[in-house]
């Protein structure tokens, strides 16, 4: 029995820079957080031949080609595992949260699968591969920062090159300054499952086309990202508010799916009660919102108290410094 775990995501500044389309032509840059919330994935050595999956749904197939669901047909055919393995997954968090779980899932899966074969992978393999399997092979309209955070971890920057290239570098912030940001981020789940693949298919589609509003609009979300690391590091955490704020009134131009009425008055509430800014979480249109406040404890507790009348539920978290890890590692040699 092998235990996989990886982390899934928040963004705090350059969201949608890291889709090839933009970062092909421009570069793009963002900020991402992994956080405690995990995909996990154990694989088992059966007896028999088969091939079996447990996920929302049961497979077992003896021909990996026949798989139904498509990372777990592509990272058994990258790996060249052709029988004889059950593979199961877990969430902590619903699929289309904006949270980036399918990333997760990938990192996951292909952590598992190598380890199954006894095999070292290093955080940036990890992540190259994932991003082949989803962008490359599976054709996704998606960018980059959910393999590599869910490989990395932590408050990482990333830099995007024109030749696909990525750079990895944590945050230079002190543990006074992660405190203050972790107490001063909320999370809200809005209930609301969409799929980020329409959304961002619009952005990619018009990116490709160099459609002027798009590309100037990602322009400024870049900017934003890069002044965002600047704050943090230089711990001006409230800057990150400000920023969410500036981002979130920008990022709605990319698409109308972005927003709606009801998200459009829980923003308006949230920051009629103390919310120096925030976004939803993704491509938009649903999942998870996250607010900077940074309010007392009580003032903090009347906002979660606010939010609840329009049913967003807050979810605790912490920021996660590990990555993508085996947990358990009891596979017969």
């Amino acid at each position: 029995m092998i235990i996989s775990r990886s982390p899934v995501r928040i963004t705090l500044g350059g969201g949608g820079t890291d889709l090839p389309s933009y970062y092909s032509k421009h570069g793009g840059a963002l900020i991402a957080a992994a956080i405690d919330k995990y995909t996990l994935v154990t694989a088992h050595t059966r007896f028999d031949d088969d091939i079996k999956l447990n996920y929302s749904r049961t497979e077992q197939i003896n021909i990996v080609n026949e798989i139904k669901h498509n990372i777990f047909r592509e990272g058994l055919r990258l790996l060249n595992i052709e029988k004889g393995i059950e593979l199961t997954s877990l969430s902590d968090m619903p699929s289309s949260s904006g949270l980036g779980t399918s990333g997760s899932f990938t990192i996951a899966l292909l952590n598992a699968l190598h380890t199954y074969k006894k095999e070292f992978v290093s955080q940036k393999q990890l992540a190259e591969e994932a991003c082949k399997i989803e962008i490359d092979i599976l054709k996704e309209p998606i960018g980059k920062q959910d393999q590599y955070i869910a490989a990395f971890g932590g408050i990482t920057s990333f830099q995007f090159s024109k030749d696909g290239t990525v750079t990895v570098e944590p945050l230079k912030m002190s543990d006074e300054a992660q405190d203050e940001l972790q107490n001063n981020i909320l999370l809200f789940y809005t209930g609301i499952s969409r799929s980020a693949s329409q959304i961002l298919r619009e952005q990619d589609d018009r990116s490709k086309k160099d459609d002027g509003q798009t590309i100037d609009t990602l322009h400024e979300i870049k900017r934003i990202g890069l002044e965002t690391k600047k704050a943090l590091e230089q711990g001006d955490i409230d800057k990150l508010g400000e920023y969410l704020d500036e981002h979130w009134n920008i990022k709605k131009k990319l698409s109308k799916s972005i927003s709606n009425p009801f998200i459009d008055e829980c923003y308006a509430l949230a920051k009629e009660n103390g919310a120096l800014g925030g976004k939803i979480m993704g491509a938009g249109g649903g999942g998870f919102f996250m607010f900077y406040h940074n309010g007392s404890n009580n003032e903090k507790t009347a906002f979660i108290r606010t939010m609840a009348t329009k049913n967003l539920k807050k979810m605790r978290f912490n920021f996660d410094t590990e990555g993508s890890k085996i947990i358990l590692n009891m596979k017969n040699i």
